[in-house]
C-alpha cells in the first residue's frame, strides 16, 4: 500500500471519478459541498496512483517522452542537461516511484471546474494559483478552509527537493501514518525491482 504496489487499501468513487481511501473520499466529498456553496467546483485531477503510473511518468519525463518542467514551470529541453541536472528536474514536480505520497490514497490534486475558460489546458504550474491566475479563488478558499476537512498541502513551500505544488492536498491523518510507516528500506527495495 505504501509504494502502490495494491489498492487493496482504496475504494472507487464514480462522480467525481477517483480513487482514494473511504475516510478520504467522505471528507473529500464534504469539503466539495462545502465549496460549492461558495461557487467553486472542486475537482479531482488526479488521486491514487500505483506503482506502474508513477513510473510511466517518471520515464517518460527522463528520457524526453513526457514535457521536462523547469524551476518555474517552464518547458526545457533535457537534452541540454546533465544526468544529475536532469534528475533534479524530474524530481522537481515527480515523485520517485515508490515514494510518492498518490500511492497512499490520501492525496488529491485538484482544480475549479468553474475557474477553466472554454479551450484552456490546464498545466498544474503555480502560476494558476497565484493572483490572476485561474486558480486563485480556489486556492485562497482551500487555504482558509481545508484544515476543517482534514487535508493540508504538503508541498506548500519549497523545502528542497520538490517545488511548491498549491493543487496537491493531503489528508492529514491518514498520510501522517503513511509517512511514519515509510522507509528508505521500503524505497530502495522497489527501485531495485523496477525498470526506472
Amino acid at each position: 500500500e505504501l509504494t502502490g504496489q495494491t489498492d487493496t487499501h482504496l475504494k472507487h468513487h464514480l462522480d467525481p471519478d477517483f480513487y482514494a481511501q473511504p475516510q478520504v473520499i467522505e471528507a473529500f466529498l464534504e469539503m466539495m459541498s462545502a465549496a460549492a456553496k461558495h461557487g467553486f467546483q472542486i475537482h479531482p485531477v488526479s488521486a491514487y496512483r500505483d506503482l506502474h503510473s508513477q513510473l510511466s511518468i517518471w520515464n517518460m519525463k527522463f528520457d524526453g517522452r513526457r514535457p521536462l518542467l523547469s524551476e518555474n514551470g517552464k518547458i526545457i529541453d533535457p537534452t541540454k542537461l546533465n544526468k544529475d541536472e536532469l534528475l533534479e528536474h524530474v524530481l522537481y514536480w515527480s515523485a520517485l516511484p515508490g515514494a510518492s505520497r498518490h500511492h497512499w490514497g490520501t492525496e488529491i490534486d485538484v482544480i475549479d471546474l468553474n475557474a477553466v475558460p472554454k479551450d484552456y489546458q490546464v498545466q498544474l504550474i503555480p502560476e494558476e494559483f497565484e493572483k490572476e491566475g485561474v486558480f486563485f479563488g480556489l486556492n485562497g478558499w482551500l487555504d482558509e478552509n481545508m484544515n476543517q476537512f482534514g487535508f493540508f498541502k504538503p508541498y506548500r513551500t519549497n523545502r528542497g527537493g520538490v517545488l511548491p505544488a498549491p493543487w496537491h492536498l493531503s489528508y492529514r491523518s491518514l498520510a501522517d501514518g503513511a509517512l511514519k510507516d515509510f522507509t528508505m528500506e521500503i524505497l530502495e527495495e522497489v527501485i531495485e525491482n523496477i525498470e526506472i
